[in-house]
């Protein structure tokens, strides 16, 4: 049986994850290939990162960043200001998944990267 959380608990831990994310700083969005092999790209995020709502961090507008390698974008870690990885395994994709790229899940080094949503919500 899977463990349940009451709303005002799922609340504050997605406002302590965005907390953390702000801590120092902005954070960065790195959006990887498969088991982070390569990273394609490494977006600076707002400060706060996010709005959270119930249990739903919604990201702040992301900027666009410059393709850093060649490959399909798969899955994103953020990272607070000193580096710290804070949330891992975000799923990356054209729609319906944490992360939502604007011109394609396929990257190449020296293009435009644009993320036109993200959200996460609390298992």
């Amino acid at each position: 049986m899977a463990v349940a959380y009451t709303l005002t608990l799922k609340t504050a831990r997605m406002q302590a994850v965005v907390d953390a994310i702000d801590s120092g700083g902005a954070g960065t969005l790195e959006i990887c290939t498969s088991a982070y092999a390569m990273v394609l790209s490494t977006h600076t995020l707002s400060v706060p990162c996010g709005v959270v709502v119930d249990d739903t961090i919604t990201f702040s507008a992301i900027g666009d960043a410059s393709g850093e390698g060649d490959g399909t974008a798969a899955i994103a870690r953020i990272k607070n200001n000193g580096g710290g990885i804070v949330v891992s395994d975000l799923l990356v994709g054209t729609s319906g998944t944490d992360i939502v790229l604007d011109n394609g899940a396929v990257i190449s080094s020296g293009n435009t990267v644009s993320i036109s949503a993200g959200s996460l919500t609390h298992a």
